[in-house]
């Protein structure tokens, strides 16, 4: 057998019919091209998941849960494109199929609404990386710390140890305050009102000697002291310290508050508190001792 002959034996074994499906003719080499797809495809989708791996691993995200979800779904996908090249060389007419899969899409969505824009939050963090565990947020007016972060929702812990769930959705759809988005300062106030009659350039000295000296603080953060307002019983004074630590302000400014306590009563200040002055007219009351009225209300009657 020459060459051209062997070629033209191939080319016709290649083009042999093998069966019809769907009116449509599948020949050898079609077969052969679905089952390179196939392979290839199984070989796409293992060194995709291996990449998605190692992007959590660098992103630090140790939620076995979220990385077997991410790694199979990823593989489901990469599949189902696959098969579909497959069968399209196999000369299958997908459009009805598509579309079935479409009008079925479309209904599963409708009923898992909630569930799909949870699980597409939880993408979306995971991506961004704006909340990490460990992180300490204010959500809805909570102060709580990010325990878990999965593909559906996040558990977090408040500050009386409760854990909440909380899905993915609010995370990304409301404000949130993320205290250790870029560094763990927290700024702890102190309100404080002294007597009128205090020395103001005193109070401020003491305040600030208490911010200085109070540990825990930042070193290279200076304390602030500012004066507030003019209450109707005291003058306010704040006084804010930096600390590196926002899960544990409210020990914090606990001490803070009795440092500023001992400081003001050292220097012989004192803390303002509401008070109420009663002044009675002596006249009035000597004119209903003696029988008679006030001047004012003979005059009024007269």
């Amino acid at each position: 057998m020459t060459l051209p002959d062997a070629i033209d034996f191939l080319s016709r074994m290649l083009r042999f019919e093998i069966v019809h499906v769907g009116g449509a003719p599948i020949t050898l080499v079609n077969l052969l091209t679905a089952i390179v797809i196939v392979v290839v495809t199984v070989r796409v989708s293992k060194l995709a998941q291996r990449a998605i791996e190692r992007a959590l691993q660098r992103r630090r995200v140790d939620d076995p849960g979220t990385a077997a979800l991410l790694t199979r779904s990823t593989h489901y996908a990469v599949l189902v494109a696959g098969l579909a090249m497959a069968m399209q060389s196999l000369g299958f007419d997908l459009g009805n199929l598509f579309a079935a899969g479409a009008i079925f899409a479309v209904g599963i969505g409708f009923a898992m609404q909630n569930i799909a824009q949870n699980f597409v939050s939880g993408i979306i963090l995971l991506v961004e990386r704006s909340i990490r565990p460990g992180d300490v947020l204010t959500v809805d007016g909570r102060v709580v710390r990010v325990e878990h972060m999965g593909i559906r929702s996040t558990v977090v812990r408040s500050l009386f140890d409760d854990e909440i769930i909380v899905p993915n959705s609010t995370l990304v759809e409301t404000s949130v305050v993320n205290h250790t988005f870029q560094d763990r300062l927290w700024r702890v106030k102190v309100m404080v009102g002294v007597h009128y009659d205090s020395d103001m350039d005193r109070v401020e000295a003491v305040l600030r000697e208490v911010g200085n000296s109070f540990p825990g603080r930042v070193q290279d953060r200076e304390p602030l002291v500012f004066l507030r307002e003019f209450g109707s019983s005291s003058v306010d004074w704040e006084l804010s310290v930096w600390t590196d630590d926002p899960w544990r302000m409210d020990g914090t400014q606990s001490r803070l508050r009795k440092a500023v306590w001992d400081g003001l009563k050292a220097a012989g200040i004192v803390i303002a508190y509401p008070q109420l002055d009663l002044h009675i007219d002596d006249r009035g009351l000597d004119a209903l001792r003696a029988g008679g009225r006030p001047a004012a209300s003979r005059s009024a009657k007269g």
